[in-house]
């Protein structure tokens, strides 16, 4: 079970990233939140871009609109999606769970 807060408009939920990977992807529910596997290293943040683009077009919204508002230097990072309401995300979420 994923943890999806929303503030003023836009989902918040916890994602665990694993840089370095062979293809970017959800892997599936963890601790709360999201695995992630991110193809880009950690370095000249290009894994948070990365991140955030993958976010992007599993929701179906422009890359400005996902942020990730915590974590940036750590592998258990905070994301935010703009124009995304909770029981939203947790419908577009559900097939990764």
């Amino acid at each position: 079970m994923i943890d999806l807060r929303e503030k003023r408009g836009c989902v918040v939920f916890v994602v665990k990233a694993q840089p370095r990977s062979s293809k970017s992807r959800i892997c599936g529910a963890y601790n709360g939140g999201l695995k992630v596997s991110l193809k880009a290293a950690p370095v000249d943040d290009a894994a948070n871009e990365e991140c955030c683009e993958l976010f992007a077009k599993v929701f179906g919204v422009p890359q400005s609109r996902a942020h990730i508002v915590s974590g940036r230097s750590s592998r258990t990072k905070s994301v935010m999606i703009e124009g995304v309401s909770a029981e939203a995300a947790a419908l577009i979420l559900e097939p990764y769970c």
